[in-house]
């Protein structure tokens, strides 16, 4: 199990590197009425110049750009620290959604200062980088329960498993919700008017 574990914490780190290397690969080709420019993922995000264009910077590219760095400094940091371990998935799975909303949903290249462009034809690789970090998102989280259940069990049964404890909390949550005294209609009703009355007392005072 533990040897599972370490694999599980490389292939982490593995697929974190892979997300940032994608963005060093072909992402788009803007075709313009006289000619098409093709670009990184990485000029696309900061705004480099293709062609002897300066390109603008496309926000969303950079935003996931700068979340696959993080991801791989935190994955890095997670073999040290276990507090770290929990936003390994976190920030992966935010990454990965972007950049499937990107892909589908929204145009994330920034064509300025180009203004005749007549399509823009995707990259497989863009949509690779999406599932990579997807991957990447699953091993982590994958690693983080294994982790945790090696944990308890080297504890001897006196820690709680993350799952066991997610349903603790709900059992407490609904156990908690069932002693709430909720006011009847004519309590609510009382409530508000006297509510609207002292607003309208405090602001004939200050008028």
């Amino acid at each position: 199990m533990k040897a599972i574990n370490k694999v599980l914490s490389i292939l982490v780190i593995v697929f974190g590197l892979a997300s940032v290397v994608l963005f060093f690969t072909k992402f788009a080709t803007i075709v313009t009425v006289n000619d098409s420019f093709s670009g990184v993922g990485a000029q696309f995000a900061f705004g480099s110049k293709i062609k002897g264009v300066e390109m603008a910077r496309s926000a969303h590219l950079l935003f996931c750009f700068w979340l696959s760095v993080i991801g791989v400094a935190l994955s890095f940091f997670a073999l040290k620290s276990k507090k770290v371990r929990y936003f390994v998935p976190a920030v992966a799975f935010v990454d990965a959604i972007y950049m499937f909303v990107l892909r589908f949903l929204k145009n994330p290249i920034d064509v300025r200062p180009l203004t005749d462009v007549t399509k823009i034809v995707y990259e497989p690789s863009f949509l690779i980088a999406a599932i990579v970090l997807l991957a990447m998102a699953v091993l982590a989280l994958t690693y983080l329960l294994l982790d945790d259940y090696l944990e308890v069990l080297a504890s001897k049964g006196d820690k709680l498993t993350i799952g066991k404890r997610v349903v603790r909390f709900f059992r407490d949550y609904k156990s908690e919700t069932k002693k709430i005294v909720w006011p009847t209609f004519k309590d609510v009703l009382k409530n508000t008017i006297i509510v609207l009355v002292m607003c309208l007392l405090v602001g004939a005072l200050i008028w």
